[in-house]
């Protein structure tokens, strides 16, 4: 016998059985529970979406119980140990671990895009000098579908692939140049003989040498923040991509919404929040003060804490190692020693204990990222580059789901019944 669900509605004696699949019910099986022929039938009120399932997916699968996130049944441990973001990139899309001919040839292909069209330097030069790198990226981006007009034909399989492959060459390039534009450097053009990251290090940072050659521990630790921000399920901007997607936009288009999701403060500045935290903070003398402060509810507690992760994040682990590595070049942050005692607090006083707040993935990123050299307002950006690979996993796989329609949520309509206009004269 099938799991279903009993339903007893008070309102009129009937019952209903409810099919129950993957621990969920349909939300359209609710709409015969009607008082009358003429209702509507009933609905879920579901703000946030924090208990609604949207779609059925393949790609991420995070258990914030134990602390688990895989990629493709991957672990994020194994991967940002062994595996670098292009094969990352292509497990996402492809699911599984490439072979070394299919990882070279991805490689080459992904590489062969990494050059913008001369006029996106024009379009990008045309914004204010001080103008926030990821309003200049994700414009960018959203731009570059006037370039390519055929990625509107979503359906066409070759086409797709070819435009993920630009998406995923292109955005580093996109995010080197705001970067020059931001500090008024000249832009530096693609050295396909580094490797991803290496490139994108050298169009950021390169000067009067004649060939910049990357340290090896940054553009490794640079790799693992990829990889480690690569896809993260059903969050705030993935649900954008699929949401945009849906509507069968281009690739493009999908894709500079969801990078004004990551634009804001709650998603993609939650690092940039941590370090002026830190900043406001200013001593590990001043520590016992915050924390007293933020148990008053006078402040917040930044990077800790997760709307998934009820335990330690498994990507902070896997960062603080990193950092660690980062430090050996480039010296140790002077705000390592406040994060560190804010942890060790955080771990072991009961309040927090408690509430399940641990470090999550934007504890330590900001730190690296600031050690390496970046400002504050290319956070967002840093992460935007490497969550192009999942955005667009996800986004591929909602054009093949059959289930799937354009985004189309319910309201509860709370506004005035129906009255009629007045005369300006009668007002």
């Amino acid at each position: 016998m099938p799991d279903t669900l009993t339903i007893t509605d008070n309102r009129t004696g009937r019952q209903y059985d409810v099919p129950v699949a993957d621990g969920t019910i349909r939300a359209m099986d609710l709409r015969q529970i009607k008082v009358n022929e003429e209702d509507f039938g009933l609905m879920t009120y579901d703000p946030a979406l924090q208990n609604t399932a949207s779609c059925r997916s393949g790609i991420t699968f995070i258990d914030g119980d134990r602390g688990i996130l895989m990629y493709r049944g991957y672990p994020i441990e194994q991967l940002a140990e062994h595996s670098t973001y292009l094969e990352t990139a292509y497990v996402l899309l492809h699911g599984k671990l490439p072979s070394a001919a299919a990882l070279e040839t991805w490689t080459e292909q992904v590489t062969l895009h990494t050059m913008l069209h001369e006029n996106i330097k024009h379009l990008m030069r045309a914004f204010r000098y001080n103008a926030h790198p990821m309003g200049v990226f994700l414009s960018t981006v959203g731009a570059l579908s006037t370039f390519y007009p055929d990625a509107k034909q979503i359906f066409d399989e070759g086409l797709r692939e070819l435009h993920i492959q630009r998406l995923i060459a292109k955005t580093p390039s996109i995010a080197a140049y705001a970067y020059r534009h931001m500090t008024g450097r000249f832009y530096v053009y693609p050295d396909n003989d580094l490797s991803f990251t290496g490139n994108f290090l050298n169009m950021l940072f390169k000067m009067a040498e004649a060939k910049y050659r990357p340290n090896p521990t940054l553009e490794r630790a640079l790799e693992v923040l990829f990889i480690l921000h690569a896809d993260h399920e059903q969050n705030c901007s993935t649900n954008a991509m699929r949401s945009i997607g849906s509507s069968q936009a281009d690739p493009y288009s999908a894709m500079a919404g969801a990078a004004a999701a990551l634009y804001g403060p709650l998603h993609g500045g939650a690092n940039e929040a941590v370090l002026r935290m830190l900043e406001q903070i200013g001593s590990v003398a001043n520590v016992a003060g915050f924390i007293k402060r933020v148990k008053a509810g006078e402040t917040r507690l930044m990077g800790f804490g997760h709307r998934v992760y009820k335990s330690y994040d498994p990507r902070a682990k896997i960062i603080k190692k990193t950092a660690d590595e980062v430090f050996e070049v480039t010296g140790k942050n002077p705000l390592l020693d406040i994060a560190l005692e804010l942890e060790r607090i955080a771990l072991e006083d009961d309040y927090f204990v408690s509430r399940k707040l641990y470090p999550n993935v934007d504890f330590y990123s900001g730190l690296i990222y600031q050690a390496m050299g970046f400002p504050l307002e290319m956070f967002s950006v840093l992460f935007a580059i490497p969550r192009t690979a999942g955005w667009l996993a996800q986004w591929e796989e909602m054009l093949a789901d059959s289930e799937q329609k354009i985004a189309r949520p319910r309201q509860i309509y709370t506004g005035s019944e129906q009255r009629d206009y007045v005369g300006m004269g009668e007002r």
